[in-house]
C-alpha cells in the first residue's frame, strides 16, 4: 500500500486540477453504514415506500419512521481522518472541489469549502408543499409521537433537502459536477462502487480527456476499467498517508 500511496501523492502534486468523488464508503468509519450494505437501512425499509416522491405524498408516516432512524445516525456521526485529509488537500490548493453522493454534511464539518452535494444534504429541511424552511436542530430533537413532522403553516410533510427516489438530481449540482469533471486532470474516487447514475459517469469524463483516476475502495467496483491506480484499503487509512507523502514530493 505504501508504494501506491506514494504514487498517488506524486500524481496529486503534479495535477493541475484535481477533484474528489466520494460515496458512502468514506463515511462508514464515522458510523454511517452504507444503506445498501447488509444491515443497512435498505434491509429494513423499502426505499420506494419510505424515501420516494410517492411516499412523500401517500406515506408521510413511513417517511418519518425511516428518517427518524437515518437522522439519528447523522446526528451522532463525526468526520473521520479521510474527511479531514480531503479538507487538507483543498487547503493546500491541490484539490479544487469534492463531488459527494453523501448527504451527511461531514465534508463541510471537516473544513472542506468547495463541496457539491450531488444528492442534497440532511442539514436542511423544508415543507414539501409550501417550501417553508425549518431548522435541522428541530429534526434532530423530534420525538416519535411528533411524527410525521408536518408544516405549521400548511400541514404539508416536512422533508430533508435530499434527492428522494423518483426525483431529479439538482440541475446546478449536475451541471457544475460535469463542468468541473471536464476541466479535471485527476479524480480521486473514494468509497463508491459506481452503481448509481449519473454520478458514476464523472470518472469516465476525466479519463476520456486524458486525466488520471485514483480509486480508493475496499471492494470491487464498476471502475475496474477506468482506474489508473486502485488502493483497496479504507480511505481513513489511505488518505492521511497520501497527505503525509506529499511533503516528500518535490
Amino acid at each position: 500500500m505504501e508504494e501506491k500511496c506514494r504514487l498517488a501523492a506524486r500524481w496529486l502534486k503534479q495535477a493541475r486540477f484535481a477533484l474528489a468523488l466520494t460515496g458512502a464508503g468514506i463515511s462508514v468509519p464515522s458510523g454511517i453504514p452504507d444503506f445498501r450494505s447488509p444491515g443497512g437501512l435498505w434491509s429494513k425499509f423499502d426505499p420506494w415506500e419510505v424515501c420516494s416522491d410517492y411516499a412523500l405524498k401517500f406515506n408521510p408516516k413511513g417517511v418519518w419512521e425511516f428518517l427518524g432512524e437515518a437522522v439519528l445516525l447523522f446526528k451522532q456521526a463525526r468526520p473521520n481522518p479521510a474527511h479531514f485529509a480531503l479538507a487538507e488537500l483543498e487547503a493546500r490548493g491541490i484539490l479544487k472541489a469534492i463531488i459527494t453522493q453523501n448527504i451527511d454534511g461531514l465534508h463541510q464539518e471537516a473544513g472542506s469549502k468547495e463541496v457539491i452535494e450531488f444528492h442534497g444534504g440532511v442539514n436542511r429541511f423544508y415543507c414539501n408543499l409550501c417550501g417553508l424552511e425549518y431548522p435541522r436542530e428541530k429534526a434532530f430533537s423530534l420525538k416519535k409521537e411528533e411524527l410525521p413532522w408536518l408544516c405549521s403553516k400548511c400541514q404539508g410533510v416536512i422533508r430533508p433537502d435530499v434527492v428522494f427516489f423518483g426525483e431529479a438530481i439538482p440541475t446546478k449540482a449536475l451541471y457544475l459536477s460535469q463542468d468541473l469533471s471536464r476541466k479535471a486532470d485527476l479524480m480521486l474516487v473514494i468509497g463508491t462502487s459506481g452503481e448509481v447514475a449519473p454520478a458514476n459517469t464523472l470518472p469516465s469524463m476525466v479519463k476520456a480527456r486524458g486525466g488520471k483516476v485514483i480509486e480508493i475502495n475496499l471492494g470491487p467496483s464498476a471502475y475496474e476499467g477506468v482506474s489508473d491506480l486502485k488502493i483497496a484499503r479504507g480511505a481513513e487509512e489511505v488518505l492521511p498517508q497520501i497527505v503525509s507523502f506529499l511533503e516528500e514530493e518535490k
